[in-house]
C-alpha cells in the first residue's frame, strides 16, 4: 500500500477500465432486484432474542451500532492480567485479532488468523473464525478460509478475518477474507456462502472487512470493492459496493454501486472518459481507495432505512427492501481534494455510523497507512430526503443556504491557529465508531485523541491525548468509557462533561478491537489473546 504511481499512468489504463465497466454494467446494474425470493413484507426487524442469551450479537451490539451498554452494572475497573487479578480466563488467538467479540447463544465469536494454529493439520496463512464457550472460555470450534491467490492487493497477508460476526438466533453471518458473505450455524456448520468476487465481480482492495447487519429477512454488507495495486484504476466500477441478501437463502435481493457509478457515466459521455475521470478523482467523487465500513439500520418517522457509508465519502440511506435511495450526504467539504497516499484532505470511512434519536453520527478517515490528516465528524438528521449535504462549505445548520440540509452539526474544522501537537485542525482521521449516551458523544481519532462532545450541538467539552494510535472504539458501560490503544493499554474514563481519567491498565499487547461487557463479564482482546475479566466466585 505504500507505492503510488503518478496520475499520468491513468490515461494509458483508463480506456480499458471504462470498456470493462460498461460491459459489466449490463450484467450488474445498481439497485435492480435479482429475482431472489422477496423478503418479508414487514420491514421492521424482529428482536435478536433475549439480551441474556444474545448480549452483544453484532458489531456495535445492536442495529443502531451505538457502542453503549445500558444493561450491565458494577463493571470492574481494576484488573491485572499479569498477576491474574480479576482474570477469569484467557485464550490464545492468532497473531492478529480484529473481528469481535460477538456474543450470543452462549458463545463468543472472534475473527483472527492462523499464526497460532488450533489444528496442526491446518497450516499456513488463513482466515479464522474461532468460537469459545461464554461461561468457561473453552475452545469449541473454528472455521477456516484459505487466502485469495491475488495476494496483498485483495487479501493482505496475516490479517485474518476482520469482520465481526452478526448473530441471529442459531446462525452467524460474517464476511470472510475471501470476500464471501458467509452464513453458518452457531455450531460452526455451513449454511450458505455468497462469493462476491465470483458472483458479483467485486474487486476487494487489500482486505474484505465489513461486519454484516441482519434486519428482518435481509442481511446487509459493504463489499470492499476498490482500486487495484496501482491505487488509481478501479477494476470493477460496476460491481456493487453494497449488497442486500436474503438471510435464509443467500440470494442477492438488490445491490448498489453508487460510489463508482460516476465512472460509468464518464465512460458513456466523455469519449473514453479520461479527462472527466481525472476531474472526478481529484474531487473524490468516485470510489477513492477501498470500502471497509459497515452499515447501520434506523427507523425515522416510522419508516425503516439502511445507511451505507461509501468509498466516495458519501453517506446514503436506502429503503431496506427495495434499495431505493432516501437521502445522501457528502461527509467532506466540497473544497477538499483526494490525493494518492493520504496527502489530500478528502476522506472516506473506516468507522461505522451510529444512529441515536433520529440522527446519525459518523467520522471520516482513511487507511491508517495513509498516516494522519484532517478529519470531520458529523451529526446528520435522518428524517429528510434527497441530497441533504451542507451547501457552499457552510457548516452552520442555521444558515439560509442550508435550509434543506440535514446538517445538525459539524466538528473538525481547521483551527484558526495551531491547536495541539503541531497541527492546525481540531479533529483528525478516525477509524473509531462513536458512543452516544446521556447527551454526550465520545469519539476517538487515530492520532491518539479521545473527544467528548455535546450530542445536540457538537460543542467540545474535553479532549484527552493518549500518546498512542487508536484503532479501537470508545465503549460506554456503567457510567464509564473504556478505550483501547496501540500502547497496550485500556484507558477508563468517568462519564461526564468534565474529564476524569480513572486509570489505565496494561493488556500485554495492542488493543485494536473494542472492549465488550456481556452478562457482567468484560471481554477484551489484544492482537493475540482474549481475556475474560470479572469477579471470581
Amino acid at each position: 500500500m505504500n507505492h503510488y504511481p503518478a496520475l499520468r499512468r491513468l490515461i494509458a489504463a483508463s480506456s480499458a477500465v471504462f470498456i470493462m465497466g460498461v460491459v459489466f454494467a449490463l450484467a450488474c446494474t445498481s439497485n435492480q432486484p435479482t429475482g431472489a425470493p422477496t423478503p418479508s413484507s414487514n420491514p421492521v426487524p424482529q428482536p435478536v432474542g433475549d439480551l441474556k442469551t444474545n448480549p452483544w450479537p453484532m458489531w456495535g451490539g445492536s442495529l443502531n451500532r451505538n457502542m453503549v451498554n445500558l444493561r450491565d452494572v458494577n463493571v470492574l475497573t481494576e484488573w491485572d492480567i499479569a498477576k491474574k487479578t480479576n482474570l477469569l480466563w484467557s485464550q490464545e488467538l492468532g497473531s492478529k485479532a480484529y473481528g469481535g467479540p460477538a456474543i450470543g447463544d452462549g458463545k463468543i465469536f472472534i475473527g483472527t488468523n492462523n499464526e497460532k494454529p488450533r489444528d496442526p493439520k491446518v497450516e499456513g496463512d488463513k482466515g479464522i473464525i474461532m468460537c469459545f464457550e461464554e461461561g468457561t472460555g473453552k475452545f469449541l470450534w473454528q472455521r477456516v478460509h484459505d487466502k485469495l491467490p491475488s495476494g496483498i492487493v485483495s487479501d493482505w497477508p496475516r490479517e485474518g478475518i476482520c469482520s465481526t460476526c452478526a448473530i441471529d438466533g442459531k446462525k452467524i453471518y460474517y464476511v470472510s477474507n475471501r470476500c464471501e458473505l458467509v452464513c453458518a450455524t452457531t455450531d460452526g456448520k455451513d449454511v450458505w456462502s455468497l462469493d462476491m468476487i465470483k458472483e458479483l465481480g467485486v474487486f476487494p482492495h487489500n482486505l474484505s472487512t465489513s461486519s454484516p447487519l441482519v434486519a428482518g429477512d435481509l442481511v446487509f454488507a459493504v463489499t470492499s470493492n476498490g482500486v487495484n495495486e496501482n491505487h488509481i484504476d478501479i477494476p470493477a466500477p460496476a460491481a456493487p459496493s453494497f449488497v442486500a441478501v436474503n438471510k435464509n437463502t443467500g440470494k442477492v435481493v438488490w445491490t448498489n454501486n453508487d460510489p463508482s457509478k460516476n465512472l460509468l457515466i464518464a465512460a458513456k459521455g466523455d469519449k473514453g472518459g479520461e479527462s472527466l475521470f481525472k476531474v472526478l478523482l481529484d474531487k473524490g467523487e468516485i470510489l477513492m481507495h477501498g470500502q471497509w465500513s459497515s452499515p447501520v439500520y434506523a427507523v425515522a418517522n416510522g419508516k425503516p432505512q439502511i445507511i451505507f457509508p461509501g468509498g466516495d465519502g458519501w453517506l446514503r440511506a436506502y429503503e431496506p427492501e427495495s434499495g431505493k435511495e432516501i437521502w445522501r450526504f457528502d461527509c467532506n467539504p466540497r473544497a477538499s481534494k483526494y490525493k494518492l497516499g493520504g496527502a489530500g484532505t478528502r476522506n472516506d470511512f473506516i468507522s461505522t455510523p451510529v444512529v441515536h434519536d433520529n440522527k446519525v453520527y459518523i467520522g471520516v478517515g482513511q487507511d491508517p497507512e495513509h498516516r494522519l490528516g484532517i478529519g470531520h465528524f458529523w451529526c446528520v438528521d435522518i428524517t429528510k430526503k434527497g441530497d441533504v449535504s451542507p451547501k457552499d462549505d457552510n457548516f452552520d445548520p442555521k444558515a439560509p443556504v442550508n435550509k434543506d440540509s440535514a446538517l445538525v452539526w459539524h466538528y473538525g474544522e481547521p483551527a484558526p491557529k495551531e491547536w495541539k501537537k503541531g497541527r492546525n485542525y481540531v479533529f483528525g482521521r478516525t477509524l473509531s465508531t462513536a458512543a452516544v449516551n446521556d447527551g454526550l458523544v465520545y469519539i476517538a481519532e487515530l492520532a491518539s485523541y479521545l473527544h467528548c462532545l455535546d450530542a445536540k450541538t457538537g460543542e467540545q467539552y474535553w479532549t484527552h491525548y493518549l500518546d498512542s494510535p487508536i484503532w479501537s472504539s470508545p465503549y460506554w458501560v456503567d457510567g464509564k468509557v473504556f478505550l483501547g490503544t496501540d500502547g497496550d493499554l485500556v484507558h477508563i474514563f468517568e462519564h461526564g462533561k468534565k474529564k476524569n481519567l480513572i486509570r489505565s491498565l496494561d493488556m500485554g499487547g495492542k488493543v485494536r478491537s473494542t472492549p465488550v461487557v456481556a452478562n457482567g463479564i468484560m471481554y477484551i482482546m489484544n492482537e493475540h489473546e482474549l481475556f475474560a475479566i470479572g469477579n471470581k466466585k
